[in-house]
């Protein structure tokens, strides 16, 4: 028997090298060519014969070579499966002696508490360790390397792993990781030396690490962290240029931490030097023959101290325009040429367009769930077009404004040989579209009431919404289906179609037997008219049914007997939408504005129905932040017939003047019940204030509100002296749950009917 063997756990390469040798080994060690007349495979535990002969490149009948003994020991290594493959001649039998490698059959943690256990054993099966994988040592000890950097990223720098591995039957084995974590070393002392400018305080508060108080527990920002810390030297640097000290340096960072790595302190030695200011700027290079253009697009203002946020923003809309004539990869370079002597600066911006390009092909990275048309429909940037910087950020704008990414890049990559042609790759980060809120309020009325909605607004990765919403309060009840496709049409005109059932019974202080039962649909058409504005419009069908028999409000009595206790409508809808703000969660500037119309105009009702909202954020200094809100309705009956007392608003509560109770404010009917008005008046101010001990983060906020509103009937003018005023104070929580708001308030002026409801939340969570 002549044996043709590679032993070992080789490498890929090294196997490849080994069987190069022997194939130029001397003669006398190869095979004579023959016709296979069988073969077997020895050594096999658990893997199916089946995977050996697939890798194999011959078959019987076929001509056994040393050329292909070759290929089948590298398609055998290949597989991972084998530490030891040699394939042995038997007359005209080939026979292939495999040692395989032993299995994992499961892998187990002890002592871990800082990760999340089911994202670690994914993490690690992605790298090749998880159960049914083929045991590898080298990447054992690599992921153990791995999970003891990722505790020192998270101060935990007497952490401990120790990895062991459990041989078992059938040559499988477990491994296990066993933790000891200890307690996170904390920053003990954070100094700043040389800073005669600004106080070290000012300094200290512009960072993100800070040593410990009563608030980090929940921060966790005095775990030292050095890409924490080299963002914070960046912001300090940033504050010296955008006064002036363009040669302002920090000297040295040093990180000292206590012998039983529990405690730690950093000193940083700055230099500022000397302040400066701009005495002009200068244009160099070519600028297509634009300079005048390119000269409005200048934020450095001579004769103001030199700001490095100013030349940084010029610079970048020198490119973004060099961008716009298909000048991708146009090079602009700010070179101040300073005056120690006299503390002057000139600064000197160089051009150089480099070549025009237009985009060969658009990439999308990143979405597992999402589907690349979702993405790929909300590019202006077409490919085989000239590059057009404006278009291709309007292009990441409106992906990052479906809300369905965490984070939205694009890159712009070179193509070899094509000097003329790019590619924009677009990378995404998906995260949670889906929505549970939970509503809450306890009131005397209603005791304990709830509210509930789930939605999903990237239904199975296609863009559509779907959401269902619950109300489950004592006197309000509803059930609300609605999906939204966004893209009804390949030009962007949505199509959304609601189905609800809704059961009122306002409060009476006769007792609620009576409810108005309300089912209906509707279909609405959304057309884009620019890139912030749309359009929307269309008709739905409801049936209103006045149920009762007793007790019954004096007002609804007397409509029931005028026009019958069911009224059905075909209600119109006409509106408007632009949403500027920085952030939906937590936004900080921006505006939203949005009018809706809802005109009857067939069926036993007939009225108009307009609400209009305005609200605008403005950022404050000391991290706070001011919204101001303000929203108005009105309806009115024509055609001879009163406005419908069933399409009422309602004030107070949440989203309206709080410390009222939800929907208590208005007309009240002799009966004592709460039946709203045509009429409504919303006006809201918030002033947003970071908790202190949190630093700059932007999850947890106190603010203080003030609220005014109340409504009215179809007949009552909107008087100024019949406001509902309210004040307070609340919480505003981006959760590990969701998004929590609670606010506890007081009337400021109130009436001897309202009904009061001082505390209010409301809390979200994301799927």
């Amino acid at each position: 028997m002549i044996p043709f063997r590679l032993s070992g756990p080789l490498h890929p390469a090294a196997a490849v090298v080994a069987i190069a040798a022997f194939v130029a080994a001397p003669a006398a060690w190869a095979v004579e060519p023959f016709v296979i007349k069988d073969i077997r495979v020895e050594g096999l535990q658990r893997s199916d014969p089946g995977t050996v002969f697939a890798a194999l490149p011959f078959r019987i009948g076929d001509t056994y070579t040393d050329e292909k003994a070759a290929l089948a020991l590298r398609a055998l290594f290949a597989t991972g499966l084998f530490k030891d493959v040699r394939i042995e001649v038997d007359g005209t039998v080939a026979v292939v002696i495999v040692d395989e490698r032993a299995v994992i059959a499961a892998v187990e943690f002890a002592g871990l508490k800082e990760f999340d256990k089911d994202t670690l054993v994914k993490s690690l099966k992605d790298a090749g360790i998880g159960e049914g994988l083929p045991f590898d040592r080298a990447l054992v000890d690599k992921a153990e390397q791995e999970i003891k950097r990722q505790y020192l990223s998270r101060s935990l720098y007497g952490a401990e792993v120790v990895t062991t591995i459990t041989p078992l039957e059938r040559n499988r084995v477990n491994v296990t990781f066993t933790m000891s974590e200890g307690d996170a070393a904390k920053i003990k002392d954070i100094r700043i030396v040389g800073a005669k400018v600004f106080s070290e305080s000012t300094l200290l508060g512009l960072m993100d690490l800070t040593v410990g108080g009563w608030m980090t527990w929940y921060t966790k920002s005095d775990r030292y962290s050095r890409v924490k810390l080299n963002a914070d030297l960046e912001t300090i640097r940033a504050y010296y240029l955008n006064r002036g000290y363009l040669e302002f340096q920090i000297e040295s960072t040093q990180v000292t931490i206590s012998p039983d790595k529990q405690d730690i302190s950093i000193t940083i030695s700055v230099n500022e030097g000397q302040p400066y200011t701009v005495t002009g700027v200068k244009l160099e290079g070519q600028y297509l023959g634009r300079e005048d253009e390119f000269k409005s697009l200048v934020r450095i203002r001579p004769g103001q101290p030199y700001r490095g946020e100013d030349v940084i923003a010029t610079t970048k809309a020198f490119t973004d325009r060099f961008g716009t004539f298909g000048y991708a990869f146009a090079r602009v370079e700010s070179r101040p040429e300073v005056d120690r002597a006299t503390g002057q600066v000139v600064v000197v911006l160089a051009a150089e367009p480099q070549r025009r390009v237009y985009v060969r092909r658009i990439e999308v990275a990143g979405n597992t769930k999402t589907r690349d048309e979702v993405i790929r429909r909300e590019f202006r940037q077409l490919e085989s077009s000239w590059y057009d910087a404006n278009r291709i950020k309007l292009s990441r704008d409106r992906v990052e404004r479906l809300g369905y990414f965490k984070d939205v890049g694009v890159e712009t990559q070179e193509i070899a040989g094509q000097p003329d042609q790019v590619d924009l790759i677009v990378t995404v980060e998906e995260r949670a579209t889906g929505n549970l809120m939970v509503g809450a309020g306890y009131s005397s009325a209603d005791k304990l009431s709830f509210t509930a909605s789930i939605k999903q607004d990237n239904v199975f990765g296609s863009g559509n919404y779907l959401g269902l919403e619950l109300n489950t309060s004592k006197n309000n009840r509803s059930l609300q289906l609605t999906t939204v496709d966004p893209y009804f049409t390949v030009d962007g005109i949505s199509r959304a179609i609601d189905l609800y059932y809704r059961t009122s019974r306002p409060y009476n202080s006769l007792g609620n037997q009576y409810q108005l039962v309300t089912p209906g649909a509707s279909l609405r058409f959304g057309v884009p008219f620019s890139e912030s504005d749309t359009v929307f419009f269309g008709v739905g069908l409801e049936r209103t049914e006045i149920k009762a028999d007793t007790a019954i409000p004096n007002s609804y009595f007397i409509y029931r007997e005028q026009f019958g206790p069911t009224s059905n409508a075909l209600p119109l809808t006409l509106g408007w939408q632009r949403d500027e703000r920085d952030n939906v969660l937590t936004p900080t500037r921006g505006r939203y504005q949005r009018v809706n119309v809802e005109w009857s105009v067939a069926g036993d009702l007939r009225y108009l129905r307009t609400n209009l909202q305005w609200q605008q954020y403005w950022a404050l200094p000391l991290k706070m932040s001011l919204m101001l809100n303000g929203e108005v309705g009105l309806g009115k009956g024509y055609g001879g017939k009163p406005y419908p007392l069933f399409k009422n608003f309602y004030g107070g509560g949440l989203g309206s003047v709080r410390a009222f109770e939800q929907g208590s404010l208005g007309v009240i009917d002799p009966t004592g019940a709460f039946i709203g008005g045509a009429k409504k008046l919303n006006l809201n101010a918030e002033v947003y204030f970071p908790v202190p001990g949190t630093g700059n983060d932007k999850s947890l906020r106190i603010f203080a509100f003030a609220d005014a509103g109340n409504v009215w009937r179809e007949d009552e003018k909107i008087r100024g002296d019949s406001l509902r005023i309210s004040s307070g104070l609340g919480l505003s929580w981006i959760s590990p749950m969701g998004p929590l708001k609670l606010s506890w308030g007081s009337p400021i002026r109130a009436q001897a009917t309202d009904r009061i409801q001082k505390f209010q939340f409301q809390i979200g969570t994301a799927f």
